[in-house]
């Protein structure tokens, strides 16, 4: 069978017969997916390479395609084969959000990826059909991978049966929380490492490819509770009111939303994604060799204790956080690689 970069190179062969090109890997990021940097002609394009048994890659195209119809600056797609995974886009550079951001920058920075959400939510379809939905069985799916890579494999520990029952009741609530909330189209992993800064200072989107429709505040809580840095929580306030009034100016909250409620659901939001991350660096460490998440994992753990510390409906999680989880959790740490 062949392997894949004879895949990659007969279908480059084919965007550009008998012409030179270089091919420079690029850093993989958590999924199968891999990239390159190629230059042809002096011009650079980037190949996503996604192998189709691991990854789908037409729903990356019916994805940008839905973006680019809302008018959201995603990566333009020059060219694809998509039966061998394989992807060429346009270049978007090498500037990252996350290296624009300061205390001096963080404020007009978020505003302006809060603002281009609008557009993002608008999405609610691509050609291969509605959205997937962020029901209730996928949010407590995601925030079992805390109980099955972050507890049992990741910390080694063993979970009674009155803990687990405390955690279900947990992950309810939460799933709840966030079903309550109006929905809209959400790009699942929207943060500074996904964000692209172009020449003229506007942002660009990438890691789009799992978007679905679920609740409204969950892409701003990615972005301004994010898993690789943490800002000063009176930060994240000011630009959660931001967007808490940028929705109720667009209609998109009913009367019946005040910032106290929007508050509210916008941390419980956040706690259910950081204990759905737990799990995921986790996994990605002990089922996917891939340790580079280790590093940002206590950032995580400690989103979830202080968010759980501030609300008494989860007092009981918090004092299982407190007495059991965090000391086993510290105790690993302090062994990690």
């Amino acid at each position: 069978m062949p392997d894949r970069m004879t895949f990659i190179c007969s279908f480059l062969a084919s965007v550009w017969p008998k012409q030179d090109y270089q091919l420079l890997p690029l850093s993989g990021d958590a999924s199968f997916r891999r990239y390159f940097r190629v230059i042809q002609q002096n011009r650079p394009y980037v190949l996503m390479d996604a192998p189709p048994t691991l990854e789908d890659g037409a729903r990356f195209v019916a994805v940008q395609q839905a973006l680019v119809a809302q008018e959201v600056r995603v990566p333009a797609v020059v060219a694809q084969d998509l039966a061998n995974g394989l992807i060429l886009l346009e270049d978007l550079g090498d500037s990252l959000l996350l290296s624009e951001l300061n205390d001096n920058t963080v404020v007009q920075r978020y505003q302006q990826a809060l603002a281009l959400l609008s557009q993002v939510r608008r999405v609610r379809a691509t050609a291969q059909g509605p959205l997937p939905v962020f029901d209730q069985a996928f949010l407590l799916r995601e925030m079992q991978l805390f109980i099955d890579w972050f507890c049992l494999v990741h910390l080694q520990l063993e979970l009674s049966d009155a803990e687990q029952q405390l955690l279900a009741k947990t992950f309810s609530l939460l799933a709840d929380s966030a079903l309550a909330q109006p929905q809209a189209g959400m790009h699942r992993d929207y943060h500074a490492r996904n964000l692209m800064v172009l020449p003229d200072q506007s942002l660009a989107v990438i890691d789009f490819q799992d978007m679905v429709f679920g609740p409204v505040s969950y892409d701003a809580v990615s972005l301004l509770k994010d898993c690789y840095l943490r800002w000063p929580d009176a930060v994240v306030a000011q630009l959660r009111d931001d967007f808490f009034t940028q929705l109720q100016q667009s209609g998109e909250l009913g009367a019946d939303w005040n910032k106290t409620r929007f508050a509210q659901s916008f941390d419980w939001m956040g706690l259910q994604r950081h204990i759905k991350v737990c799990g995921i660096f986790a996994r990605l460490y002990h089922r996917d060799g891939k340790a580079g998440y280790l590093p940002d994992l206590p950032r995580v753990v400690a989103y979830v204790a202080d968010t759980a510390a501030l609300y008494q409906e989860f007092a009981d999680f918090s004092a299982l956080l407190q007495a059991k989880i965090l000391p086993r959790f510290f105790e690993v740490t302090a062994c990690e690689p």
